[in-house]
């Protein structure tokens, strides 16, 4: 008699993992190996439900299910989008909500409309490459950073940034406005696409609960 195998999951560490685990449990899912927060493990199994999570940084969940170390994950939009990972993206889990904005002074309006060359600091260059070539048309050099972005156009490094925004402030302190919106962020759900065929009916049927939770059925 063939076991069915464990199920995985690859959740974003801090407040998208909690968020996850919170929702999770709305629909009879838990890990209480997960609850102590002064834990070294990894790995974390519920063996009554054949399930097991571990936590990764966000850009690494895509590439994690991608490769089959995990069956699903939950990571941000914008890392979705910026990985571009062979994977389904199959629910918004409606948290974890923020925009991906072209920001910058106000007088790097004008060099926006006009379609100038101009240089875009970010630290998604997919993301920005794929917003000013194919949706504005637009020539720009993308300048790639890792830490504060915002610094980029006071100090005179790039124009505008491409960066996400949630309440702005750290934005309007520094002189600087949202000028455009790219797109609208949020936690996703995502699955590999070997085991949506091999364990199309567990996973699914996870999805179906999560999905009646997230819109409120």
């Amino acid at each position: 008699m063939n076991e069915k195998r464990d199920l995985t999951f690859a959740l974003t560490k801090g407040r998208l993992a909690d968020q996850t685990l919170e929702l999770l449990s709305r629909v009879g899912i838990s890990c209480r190996e997960m609850e102590d927060k002064k834990t070294r493990k990894l790995i974390f199994r519920n063996e009554e439900l054949g399930l097991c999570f571990f936590l990764a940084k966000g850009p690494d969940v895509p590439t994690y299910v991608e490769y089959g170390a995990a069956d699903l994950g939950v990571t941000g939009r914008d890392i979705i989008a910026e990985e571009k990972r062979n994977v389904y993206e199959v629910l918004d889990l409606g948290f974890g909500k923020c925009r991906m904005c072209v920001c910058g002074p106000e007088k790097a309006k004008e060099a926006l409309s006009r379609r100038e060359m101009i240089r875009v600091a970010t630290k998604y260059p997919r993301i920005a490459q794929d917003y000013f070539y194919n949706r504005r048309h637009q020539t720009v050099e993308i300048i790639k950073l890792n830490g504060s972005i915002e610094l980029a156009p006071i100090v005179g490094l790039s124009e505008v940034i491409v960066d996400i925004v949630e309440t702005g402030s750290t934005l309007k302190e520094n002189g600087l406005a949202v000028l455009e919106t790219v797109c609208d962020i949020s936690a996703r759900m995502i699955v590999n696409q070997v085991s949506m065929r091999m364990e199309n009916e567990r996973i699914t049927g996870i999805i179906s609960r999560l999905r009646e939770v997230v819109n409120g059925v």
